[in-house]
């Protein structure tokens, strides 16, 4: 049941504010799954979760994050925000990834091993998917990994220029079907 309610209140934020959120509908499992797979989870102190939605990443963390590492969530939308912080009441919960950096001095976290996002950075305009990247290279250590999806290819410029992309898988089982770019930050980033 909680599925259905999880797509009816994602369509309705959709249709709200579709540039904000940049999909009808919440990721597949298969999207879930293909953004976890390259994470070394004996490995990760600290990880971040950019544009978590209703969760449906999150519970795919939670389920293989063995080592309890700690997670931040970041979600813009104050509904959806709020949810996620009930659903997940053991990671910490913020509004604003442009603001990531601020959060890693709030946790007394030094830099992240790991970056997920769901953003739709297609939809915002280059100074703020400039910013967002600024706050990504700075908060991620040297060798972090920033593993993004994406539902066309044009963010991969901008990637390259910052990132060692290792992959870009195509997930077509998602709605749309999707890219995953799993990146890894250049020591000359350090």
């Amino acid at each position: 049941m909680r599925s259905i309610q999880e797509k009816v209140l994602f369509l309705y934020k959709f249709s709200q504010a579709p540039k904000q959120i940049g999909s009808i509908t919440p990721s597949s499992a298969f999207l879930a799954k293909k953004m976890l797979e390259s994470v070394d989870w004996n490995q990760v102190g600290h990880i971040a979760e950019l544009g978590a939605g209703t969760g449906a990443i999150t519970k795919y963390i939670e389920a293989v994050n063995l080592k309890h590492a700690h997670v931040l969530l970041f979600e813009k939308d104050s509904l959806l925000r709020s949810q996620i912080a009930e659903s997940f009441p053991a990671y910490s919960c913020y509004e604003d990834a442009c603001k990531l950096t601020e959060a890693l001095q709030n946790e007394q976290i030094e830099q992240l091993d790991c970056i997920l996002s769901g953003l739709p950075f297609f939809n915002f305009p280059q100074d703020l998917r400039d910013q967002l990247m600024e706050q990504i290279v700075t908060s991620l250590k040297p060798g972090g990994l920033f593993i993004a999806f994406q539902y066309s290819q044009q963010m991969r410029k901008q990637l390259s220029s910052l990132f060692d992309i290792e992959h870009i898988h195509y997930v077509p089982l998602n709605i749309p079907p999707a890219f995953v770019y799993v990146c890894r930050k250049r020591d000359e980033y350090a």
